[in-house]
């Protein structure tokens, strides 16, 4: 049972017989005994008199998937199969990051007919959001208290990451059309095969010229070469403890899911094969031997769950698994956080376990901007020792680097707004070299 609102103020009302009744010499404690006693009864009466519970049936319409900070609309369907008017309130019992408004609903179903609430959610993490049951409050007929129950209803959406890296996709993808179709290389590099032939320019390569062409036809003709296609991407996402960490609004995980996807999406449209590899001990994700329109989303699902987890990452089988997948000439991409000589010895030992060669690898951390800033600051003490720190970090960063570039390995490190980017702009040099 539950009391309503109107309960309070009934007994509350009790003032006005207990003034009248002790002026005529009653006594107040009886008088006020009495009205509770009548208040409490009323309750009881209504609480009898309210229909039950178990009259309501209940079906929801969730969507099954959604992006984080996307609105979503869901919606509950309250079956009245009872001979009695319900009169209701009713919620939702989303979790709190999934941003559930409106609270309780007030509802009133007659018989045998049903009603839609609808409940928006504006979650604030992506995962899994799920909902067990509706909690519903039915009225009795004098409104002062009623029944409540809980009602299993149990529903499940899951919150993708946002992928607000996509706006950079187009421009990336206008460049490889550009590097596949009419600048076509001119010198020809590993990762390259032979596209056409063409007139000689001033200003060509002449290590380009085609002497048997130019032999039959009037003029020196020149062989272009354009990127190779089905090469292999791989990704690596560290969700060790470092990953948890915090920078600006979101953890460097989050970070780096928008690298991920952006270097997957663009990888999907030269032609290349990609792989996902979300590991600190254990495969946290992984997404392999899917190509295509269903790339994308397979990531996008494999990862909405995963969490940075507070443990260290166990390179030797992480950069074993990477090798694996690796096929040359490949690409593999370890997004990490590595700035600290001491942390870093694991890693860069088991660094060079990747297969060399053709086998190129790029290493992208996530950087706080507030770091650079705070290293610029100055002030009170507090600020020169924090300004000290943050110099030190990033000291020890280049340090790291300069450790993974003697392990065959490139070091990108920089915001979270910048470091995709940058790291789709080194895929399509890589490309335009023929290192892949």
């Amino acid at each position: 049972m539950f009391l309503s609102g109107r309960f309070p103020l009934l007994v509350a009302t009790g003032v006005v017989p207990l003034v009248l009744l002790t002026a005529v010499g009653a006594d107040p404690w009886l008088v006020l005994g009495g009205w509770i006693l009548l208040a409490a009864i009323l309750g009881a009466i209504d609480v009898l008199a309210a229909p039950a519970p178990g009259a309501l049936r209940v079906s929801r319409d969730v969507p099954a998937r959604a992006k984080l900070g996307d609105d979503v609309r869901t919606r509950v369907q309250l079956i009245n199969t009872g001979a009695r008017t319900i009169r209701a309130r009713v919620r939702d019992a989303w979790q709190p990051t999934a941003g559930a408004t409106g609270g309780r609903t007030r509802v009133v179903i007659p018989a045998r007919e049903s009603r839609t609430i609808d409940v928006p959610l504006l979650p604030r993490r992506r995962g899994e959001l799920r909902s067990e049951f509706v909690a519903v409050r039915i009225l009795g007929p004098l409104g002062f208290a009623g029944r409540q129950a809980s009602l299993d209803a149990p529903g499940a959406i899951r919150i993708l990451p946002p992928f607000r890296a996509r706006r950079h996709l187009a421009s990336r993808v206008q460049r490889l059309r550009e590097l596949d179709g009419s600048t076509s290389l001119q010198v020809r590099g590993q990762g390259t095969e032979f596209d056409s032939l063409r007139e000689y320019v001033r200003g060509d390569d002449v290590r380009s010229i085609d002497w048997r062409a130019t032999a039959r036809a009037t003029t020196t003709m020149l062989r272009t070469w354009r990127p190779e296609r089905d090469r292999h991407v791989t990704i690596i996402l560290d969700t060790g403890r470092t990953a948890a960490a915090r920078v600006g609004d979101e953890t460097r995980l989050d970070a780096t899911f928008e690298a991920a996807l952006l270097l997957a999406a663009l990888a999907n449209k030269a032609g290349d094969h990609v792989h996902v590899l979300a590991f600190d001990r254990f495969v946290r994700a992984r997404v392999t031997g899917v190509d295509g329109p269903r790339l994308l989303p397979e990531i996008t699902d494999a990862l909405a769950p995963v969490e940075a987890q507070l443990i260290d990452t166990d390179w030797d089988h992480a950069l074993h698994e990477a090798g694996r997948l690796a096929r040359r000439p490949s690409l593999v991409v370890i997004l990490t956080a590595q700035e600290s000589l001491s942390s870093s010895r694991d890693f860069l030992t088991r660094l060079q376990a990747l297969p060399g060669g053709s086998t190129t690898v790029l290493v992208g951390t996530v950087t706080d901007a507030a770091l650079t800033d705070a290293a610029r600051g100055g002030g009170s003490v507090t600020d020169l020792y924090r300004a000290a720190a943050a110099e030190a970090t990033g000291r020890d960063a280049e340090l790291v680097a300069r450790a993974m570039s003697r392990a065959g390995a490139e070091a990108l490190a920089d915001t979270p707004e910048k470091l995709p980017p940058r790291i789709a702009d080194r895929y399509l040099a890589l490309k335009k070299a023929g290192r892949l």
